[in-house]
């Protein structure tokens, strides 16, 4: 069967990225998480998918007369003052709280929960005995992201981490060609189809695995990858046949946000 993996965490009953959401993606059975990297103002790396503040967190509220709510134009410690976790009640993006599938007890224990740094993230997956998918998050063009490959693999042996519990993805190729010459024990993994209106682009099939948009992707597609002896992954499948049908197909996993419905002793 696919591997599931769990698109930031569970996100679809806890708040994104947050370390919450990968402890409950962890309990949940899935086989990874995914996450994301992004650089602060200072040069340091928090997991965070967007490139404002806006959506995942109390920034206006804490900052109100701020010119700006990008990542970049933060230090840690202000974004370590950030409330990630209280807009998941507020705005249930999942409807999963009007289902009944999230307790008052989490709800609670959402409040408060801060953006984590990249080397919490990977702390816990060591921890964990687990593994993590870590999207490196390009924001062109902004200077200070070339920072964000080196600094990612300076986190990861600081850290201590095994190597084979971490994979590195990005939709900027050219970071992961640096990756794989830097440290050729990490598994990367190129991403395509960000651009809806656009086909797949798999270039010349340099990369020994490919994470796809699953509603661009085709059987075709997956067959050649297959016949090329690529990995393929998919994004974001939430929809229990469309699983079904890409698990029939040959697909080496896929990401989702909900875990919870997905891992083996659930199918």
């Amino acid at each position: 069967m696919a591997w599931v993996i769990a698109h930031r965490g569970a996100r679809s009953i806890a708040p994104e990225n947050t370390l919450l959401a990968a402890q409950i993606a962890h309990q949940s059975g899935a086989d990874l998480w995914e996450t994301d990297v992004n650089l602060t103002k200072d040069g340091q790396l928090i997991l965070f998918h967007d490139e404002n503040l806006l959506r995942c967190t109390n920034v206006k509220a804490v900052f109100p007369s701020s010119s700006s709510y990008f990542v970049r134009d933060f230090n840690l410690e202000d974004i370590k003052a950030l409330d990630a976790g209280s807009y998941f009640a507020d705005t249930d993006p999942f409807l999963q709280i009007s289902e009944g599938n999230v307790t008052k007890k989490a709800l609670l224990s959402f409040k408060n929960e801060t953006i984590p740094t990249l080397a919490q993230g990977l702390q816990f997956t060591k921890k964990k005995k687990w593994k993590v998918n870590l999207e490196l998050k390009y924001f062109f063009p902004k200077t200070n992201d070339t920072l964000i490959p080196d600094k990612t693999l300076d986190i990861i042996y600081q850290t201590k981490i095994d190597l084979n519990r971490v994979i590195i993805s990005s939709f900027h190729h050219e970071w992961l060609d640096r990756i794989m010459k830097k440290e050729p024990h990490i598994e990367v993994q190129a991403l395509v189809g960000d651009n809806i209106e656009e086909p797949l682009d798999f270039g010349d099939f340099q990369f020994p695995t490919y994470n796809a948009n699953a509603d661009l992707i085709t059987p075709d597609q997956v067959r050649q990858l297959k016949s090329k002896s690529k990995k393929i992954n998919l994004f974001t499948v939430n929809d229990q046949k469309k699983f079904s049908k890409f698990d029939r197909l040959g697909v080496d996993g896929m990401f989702t946000d909900f875990p919870q419905l997905f891992v083996k002793k659930n199918l």
